[in-house]
This record gives structure tokens, C-alpha cells and sequence, in this order.
């Protein structure tokens, strides 16, 4: 007994270390842009509303890509599915780095957004079916704290290189580290096979499509939307915002934006606390966000020195990331019984969809100078997720009839 606990340990371990890894990965190139909007607006002579229309070119092709990519893990396996990821975010984040124009920048964009797609419907699986059930919140936790890691990284190692080598080179150099993290899946991921298909036996393959369409999944899509539309807002023109409104420098500004990625991960190793004293998830999540949304405002509305600006983001972050784990125990019970891989690929385009529109919305309004904008919407996001997430949490996970494909109904 005791070497099948250390045996599962030890699977249990890698397992999680390396879909973390990549998920860190992912991360990272999410917020490798938002820091060097002003200095593309400036290289390329744009409006914050064309580089809107960037980060939601992103986030469209991420989002239509992520549903059918979960589909492909099961087919393919996860390896696969992550390792061609990999490899079209690392050459389109440095594709980004080498074109001479800005309309060029668009199908670049397009080409990390379809890499962006695959993480999470990969992700969740591997850890879902695979993982030591006692262990599966530790492994969420751990999960999505790679991936505020990631964030934490991205804005000092941009801005960093941006200083030291420029900014088309530090994004070349990016870039290619993802490549050879797609190279070392390739050659030390064997786990993820070995996972992915004992994933696929369990699922059986056999959840049809309409199984998305129950009402508890279409609230935890609607979810994500409202959740994606607040936390784009502050990533992706929080650091332009508090420049042009607040008048602070632009290298303290990405460091308000760190210091609240950090707030999100210490909220997350919190938030999986709490989740764990069986606390419901929905009430969990109302308290964090109405706090979060509360915070955010006041940033807005208020004339802060610096240090109370760090510290209110700081909060800001901590009270979003005591949501997290809630959220994805929310998204576990609602899911049918085999379901989860294609559930999560589902519920997580709806991030997507929020993180498309959001950019463009708020680009036009800052170029008509109404930067409060960047602290009103978020808000409004928080807001309604706490209402999506207190509507999921007087529901039940869906009937296994709703899923069940027909071949294995019994023939009347």
C-alpha cells in the first residue's frame, strides 16, 4: 500500500509540475503585449483603438479554436494538442517582433491566439482524469498558480529585455523560448500520452456535443465572459490608464500590474483554503468579486500616492484570485460525468469571448479620453459574475441522461 501511495505521489507530482509548466508558459504570453502598447502605438503611429482591435483578433481566434481543441486532445492526445500550441503562440509572439507594418500584426496575432486555445481544454483533462482524487484541488491550485506566475513574469522580463535589446528583439527572444518548450514536450512528455489515454478510457469518447448546451454549462460560459471582461480591462490597459490618467511612469505602472498578478496568486493559494473547508463556491465567489469590483473603483476615483495604489491593486488581485478555485469546483460539478476535458475547452471560450470585445470596447473610449472607463468596466464584469455564479450555485450537475450518447441507452 505504501509504495502505491509514493508510486502515486510521484505520478502525481510530474503530472502536475508539467502541465503546470506550460500552463506558466501560456500565461506569460498573455500579458507579453499589454506592457508595450504605448510603445507599439508610438512604432507603428496607431490609435488605442487599432491595437484593441489587436488584442481582440487574439482572443477571437482563441476563442473559436478552444471548443474544437478539446475535441482534438481526445482524438490526438494531449502532447500533441499542446506541443503544436505551443509552437504557433512562440512563432507568433515573435512574428509580432519582425513585421514591418500594423496590419501585419493581425494575423499574427491570429496565429498565438490559435495557440492560445489549447491549454486549457488539454490541461484540465490530463489533471481531471488523471490526478489522485484527494489531491485534485491542490492540483487546480497549483494549476492556475503557474499561471498568475506567468503574468507575475511577463512585464519585468518584456519590459526588461524591451530596455536592454528593444522591444522587436525581446519579443524574437520570447518567442522562441516557447518553441523549445514545445521541442522538450516532444521529448520528455511522454506522461501526458500515458495520461491522455487512460483519459480517453475513461471518457469512453463518447459525450456528444449538445452535452455543452445544458443550461448549468451555458451559465458557466456566461460566467467566464463577465469574469474575462474584468480581468482583461485591468491586464491589458491598466498600465496606459494609470500613465495618461494618473500621470505615474510607465515602468511603475507595469509594476502595479505585477504587484496585482502577485495579489492573484496569493488569493488563488487562499481561495483553495477555503474552497477546501466545503464553504459553497458560489457564496465564496459573491464575497471575493463584490470586493474586487469595490476596489477597483476606488483606484479609479481616487488620487492615490503610490504606495496606496500597490496596495489597493494588490487587493484588487488577491480578492479575484480568492475566486479561482471556487470557480473551477463550480465548473467540475456542473459538468456531466465524462465530460470535463470538452466542458472546460467549452466554459473557457467564453474567457475568450469576453477578452475579445474587451479591448476594442475600451480602446475607443480612451481615445476620447474617458479613461475612467478601464475601472468602471471591470466593475460591471464582477458584478455580474457574481450573479452568473449565484445562479450555478442553486443548480445541480446536469442528468447523466442529458449525456449519455444513444448507442448506450437501453433499447425499450
Amino acid at each position: 500500500m505504501t509504495d502505491i501511495t509514493v508510486n502515486s505521489t510521484v505520478r502525481d507530482i510530474k503530472t502536475i509540475g508539467m502541465v503546470s509548466t506550460v500552463h506558466g508558459m501560456s500565461h506569460f504570453y498573455q500579458l507579453t503585449l499589454p506592457p508595450l502598447l504605448p510603445v507599439l502605438k508610438v512604432a507603428f503611429g496607431v490609435s488605442y483603438t487599432d491595437l484593441g482591435l489587436l488584442m481582440s483578433a487574439f482572443y477571437i481566434c482563441s476563442g473559436l479554436a478552444q471548443t474544437p481543441a478539446g475535441f482534438l486532445v481526445d482524438r490526438l492526445g494531449a502532447r500533441t494538442v499542446l506541443m503544436g500550441g505551443l509552437a504557433l503562440y512562440g512563432i507568433g509572439i515573435a512574428l509580432v517582433g519582425t513585421v514591418p507594418q500594423f496590419w501585419m500584426l493581425l494575423p499574427c496575432a491570429g496565429i498565438a491566439g490559435i495557440g492560445n486555445s489549447v491549454f486549457h481544454p488539454a490541461d484540465y483533462s490530463v489533471l481531471t482524469a488523471n490526478v489522485t482524487p484527494g489531491r485534485m484541488a491542490r492540483a487546480y491550485s497549483a494549476h492556475a498558480l503557474s499561471g498568475n506566475m506567468g503574468w507575475v513574469l511577463a512585464p519585468m522580463t518584456v519590459l526588461g529585455l524591451t530596455g536592454v535589446i528593444g522591444w522587436q528583439h525581446a519579443l524574437q527572444v520570447v518567442g522562441l523560448f516557447g518553441v523549445a518548450l514545445a521541442v522538450w514536450l516532444a521529448l520528455f512528455g511522454g506522461l501526458l500520452d500515458e495520461n491522455t489515454g487512460r483519459a480517453r478510457h475513461a471518457r469512453g469518447g463518447t459525450t456528444p456535443a449538445r452535452a455543452l448546451l445544458t443550461l448549468p454549462i451555458l451559465m458557466c460560459f456566461a460566467y467566464f465572459i463577465v469574469v474575462s471582461v474584468a480581468g482583461t480591462a485591468i491586464q491589458t490597459f491598466l498600465p496606459a490608464t494609470l500613465h495618461n490618467f494618473h500621470g505615474v511612469s510607465l515602468d511603475f505602472a507595469g509594476t502595479v500590474l505585477t504587484f496585482y498578478v502577485v495579489g492573484v496568486a496569493g488569493g488563488i493559494i487562499t481561495g483553495g483554503i477555503i474552497a477546501d473547508r466545503k464553504i459553497r463556491p458560489d457564496l465564496i465567489i459573491a464575497v471575493s468579486l463584490l470586493g474586487a469590483g469595490t476596489l477597483i473603483l476606488l483606484v479609479g476615483l481616487l488620487s492615490l500616492p503610490n504606495s496606496g495604489m500597490l496596495a489597493l491593486m494588490t487587493a484588487v488581485g488577491f480578492c479575484s484570485g480568492v475566486s479561482g478555485p471556487s470557480r473551477d469546483l463550480l465548473v467540475r460539478q456542473s459538468s456531466p460525468p465524462g465530460a470535463t476535458g470538452k466542458v472546460f475547452g467549452f466554459v473557457y471560450s467564453g474567457f475568450d469571448v469576453g477578452s475579445a470585445i474587451t479591448p476594442s470596447i475600451l480602446g475607443f473610449f480612451l481615445d476620447r479620453q474617458a479613461m475612467i472607463a478601464v475601472f468602471i468596466l471591470p466593475t460591471v464584469g464582477y458584478l455580474l459574475s457574481i450573479f452568473t455564479a449565484v445562479s450555478l450555485g442553486t443548480k445541480r450537475r446536469p442528468t447523466t441522461v442529458v449525456v449519455a450518447p444513444p448507442a448506450e441507452e437501453p433499447a425499450e
